[in-house]
């Protein structure tokens, strides 16, 4: 017997332009959630629901989420303005960078959405699209554009988030037309605007026969869940480019990009218990030029949307397609749809990840500065000034802001005579750890967790500092102190941080008790597995320091702890809980 439609495909398919009741919400003064079918619906719109879990014993207080969309990571200074000004204006005071090169506004409450998303984008920037079942925000490597190679790659992110957006009538009409600015937010606004269009502007959708809105590639019921793409350079794989549902890595030969391979099937996501989700990297299907990218990428989202699962939303992936059906069926699949098949790979590399911290050259007259940026949070705190720093620097001399995939910032076109007074304004607001925070922390990476998402089943980014901080104790007692070490930590199965490619990851299972991932590898080209599950979370470390005292002993030279976890045969032989 055939398994029903989920729920979601009803509603996308009776609302194809994703409008639900959002307006009428906006429109009550009443309310202060949405509520219903309109909180699939505020997906769409890159707006999350959430309430602060902290004082759930004392009543829910209702805020939402909302997400910008900044291809590559791709920030002007006057639009990080903007987004200072909003911050505060509309949200917590802060700024939190994601794991995938967007901004994210946590706090907003209901009166102070519409405001927000018209303000958003005004600076020429959207929120759409940037959560739902949909394409969301294309990453890119995130030192500046320096060359042809750079620049190109850049400007194909671009054309990828362009033939990807949805072209929903609603968006616009709720947000853009139908929203009055906040007029205390002109002048500011109109600072980040200049002669040239929101890029993220998508031309008007085809209508069907009763004249409504129907998405010429996503149809009236979109994908059957979201969809992921991003862009890498090798050696570095700075973008995490297997855990993409598509991926193109970079294929230079005699100093020019020639093209990309295409990589399909990664994906993260998992649910506890539930045996038909699970972590997975991408494969490698082949070799395309940069003239074919646009309709790649069109083949292999419609892919998704034609043979995704659309009856159980924890299985709808596309990566369980590739898993299920095979690789040569999706090569014969993608070529049915582009009318060739395309070429095999070329060769490629991945020798490590990471950010650059501190200054680097950037053309004879310019540099850019790396910033470390603890668990992607930009904000003011007593002796720490973060955010202040950024808007004076941003005011000031007006760099590119460039938000990483590992949720740090690198400043780039900053003129050479300024480099000392930037350094001394930062270390002047308390923001000395910047520029080296060493090779652990620098690696690690958290989600947000509580008390905002709905999802956490643990805490994460609150104590993610500390615990890091433990784990370097427990280095230095193994005499390994101050080596590399990719730690990533979530608060839920769900991956969003990408522990399932750490060295060692931490998942949350049950307040205060994580499972311990361990033996992915420092390039992001092998998954970790389980180790022990439910461990509680203050021993953790004590766990940890026994296996690195082990290492230091046992290791290979250079092997990396990864690599020697993954390859030392008695850690997986014993029961994991």
């Amino acid at each position: 017997m055939e398994k029903p439609l989920s729920k979601n495909e009803f509603l996308k398919a009776a609302k194809p332009d994703l409008s639900g009741s959002i307006r009428e919400t906006l429109a009550n003064d009443t309310l202060d959630r949405f509520s219903g079918d309109d909180e699939q619906f505020i997906k769409f719109h890159g707006i999350y629901q959430q309430d602060d879990r902290d004082k759930r014993k004392v009543g829910k207080e209702y805020s939402v989420m909302v997400r910008t969309r900044q291809t590559g990571g791709i920030v002007p200074a006057a639009q990080y303005l903007v987004y200072d000004e909003l911050s505060g204006r509309f949200a917590n005071g802060t700024l939190r960078i994601t794991s995938r090169q967007t901004f994210q506004f946590h706090g907003v409450l209901q009166k102070g959405i519409g405001s927000l998303i018209k303000s958003i984008n005004e600076a020429l920037s959207t929120t759409l699209a940037t959560c739902g079942d949909v394409n969301r925000n294309v990453t890119a490597p995130s030192a500046p554009a320096v060359n042809a190679i750079t620049q190109s790659i850049e400007d194909d992110a671009f054309a990828v988030t362009t033939v990807l957006l949805p072209r929903t009538t609603a968006y616009h009409s709720i947000w853009v037309d139908g929203v009055q600015l906040d007029l205390g937010l002109g002048e500011i606004v109109a600072k980040a605007k200049s002669d040239q269009a929101n890029p993220y502007m998508p031309p008007p959708a085809d209508a069907d026969e009763s004249g409504a809105p129907v998405d010429p590639l996503y149809g009236k019921t979109y994908l059957p869940r979201k969809f992921k793409v991003g862009f890498a350079i090798p050696p570095n794989n700075d973008t995490d480019i297997f855990t993409n549902d598509m991926g193109f890595v970079a294929v230079v030969e005699a100093g020019k990009l020639i093209g990309y391979n295409l990589l399909v099937g990664g994906g993260l996501g998992t649910s506890h218990g539930n045996k038909l989700t699970y972590p997975r990297l991408a494969d490698v299907v082949g070799f395309i030029t940069r003239e074919q990218i646009a309709a790649v990428s069109i083949a292999v989202v419609s892919i998704h949307r034609d043979w995704g699962d659309r009856t159980d939303r924890k299985h709808a992936r596309i990566k369980y397609v590739l898993q299920e059906k095979g690789l040569e069926w999706f090569r014969s699949e993608l070529a049915q749809r582009l009318g060739a098949p395309l070429p095999a790979a070329k060769p490629f590399l991945f020798k490590g990840q990471g950010d650059p911290f501190g200054w680097h050259r950037e053309t004879d007259t310019t540099s850019y500065l790396g910033l470390f940026i603890e668990t992607g949070r930009v904000k003011d705190a007593e002796g720490y000034r973060l955010k202040t720093a950024l808007r004076e620097i941003a005011k000031k001399f007006g760099p590119t802001f460039r938000l990483t995939a590992s949720q740090n910032l690198v400043l780039s076109g900053i003129q050479n005579g300024h480099k000392d007074e930037i350094e001394k304004l930062l270390k002047s607001h308390g923001c000395e750890n910047v520029f080296s925070p060493g090779l652990v922390r620098s690696r690690g990476m958290a989600c947000p967790a509580l008390p905002t998402c709905g999802l956490a089943l643990a805490e994460s980014e609150r104590v993610f500092p500390q615990f890091l901080a433990s784990i370097e104790a427990a280095q230095a007692a193994a005499g390994i102190g101050g080596e590399e070490l990719v730690v990533r930590m979530t608060g839920c199965p769900n991956g969003c941080a990408r522990p399932y490619s750490a060295e060692i990851g931490i998942i949350g299972k049950a307040p205060g008790k994580y499972n311990v991932l361990l033996g992915g590898n420092r390039e992001g080209t092998r998954l970790a597995r389980n180790w022990h599950e439910s461990v509680p979370f203050d021993e953790i470390p004590a766990k940890l320091g026994v296996l690195f005292k082990r290492y230091a002993s046992e290791r290979t030279p250079q092997q990396a702890f990864g690599d020697w976890a993954d390859r030392t045969a008695d850690l997986w032989s014993a029961p994991t809980v």
